[in-house]
């Protein structure tokens, strides 16, 4: 009985030690604040506006080097928006475009994520300003070190999008009289293992 029972704990212990090293084969990746950005540019008749969100956090969990288990989260603070012009940022905060007060937070999760060569793409349902739409973001990869020898992967990509699709300014005059529908937004998402 002793040997069975001494048999049995081996064996639990063994799986427990090839489990625990295989979680610890990866861990999930954080996001560098300084080098990551969230930008945009809206077209208008006569120029186009740049800008970007200040405040935002991007969760990635999974094997990155198993796409099929990665998870992605993404939160972007609506108040952070920053087109270098005061006013025009309390406006596109107001309920003419993002309604900030109503709807803090634009938010990304994914429900997929493929790869192909240097590249993934990302897909996910898109929530801003109370819509939900299914988005698929084409990331380009490239992997190095930074500045303090730390190793990195960096993910960028280009998405265009349809702002009348979330409803953005569809009931601001000066967006009907000037402002294009669609929006470019770019992604550089810097990460390093924690």
């Amino acid at each position: 009985m002793k040997h069975v029972v001494r048999n049995a704990l081996l064996a639990a212990l063994g799986v427990l030690f090839v489990s625990s090293t295989a979680f610890a084969a990866f861990s999930p990746l954080k996001l560098d604040r300084i080098h990551s950005k969230v930008s945009f540019t809206a077209a208008t008749v006569i120029f186009d506006v740049d800008g970007e969100f200040g405040e935002f956090d991007v969760q990635i969990d999974g094997d990155p080097s198993k796409p099929e288990t990665v998870k992605v989260e993404a939160n972007i603070d609506v108040a952070s928006i920053n087109t270098q012009n005061g006013k025009r940022d309390d406006h596109l905060k107001s309920p003419d475009f993002f309604d900030a007060a109503k709807y803090p937070k634009i938010r990304f999760t994914s429900i997929g994520v493929k790869a192909k060569g240097s590249q993934l793409t990302v897909k996910g349902n898109l929530t801003m300003h109370g819509k939900t739409k299914l988005v698929s973001i084409p990331f380009k990869v490239a992997k190095g070190k930074n500045g303090a020898g730390m190793d990195v992967t960096t993910y960028k990509a280009k998405l265009t999008i349809d702002r009348q699709d979330f409803g953005i300014g569809t009931d601001s005059i000066a967006a009907k009289i000037s402002l294009e529908d669609e929006v470019q937004i770019e992604l550089l998402v810097v990460t390093f293992q924690k």
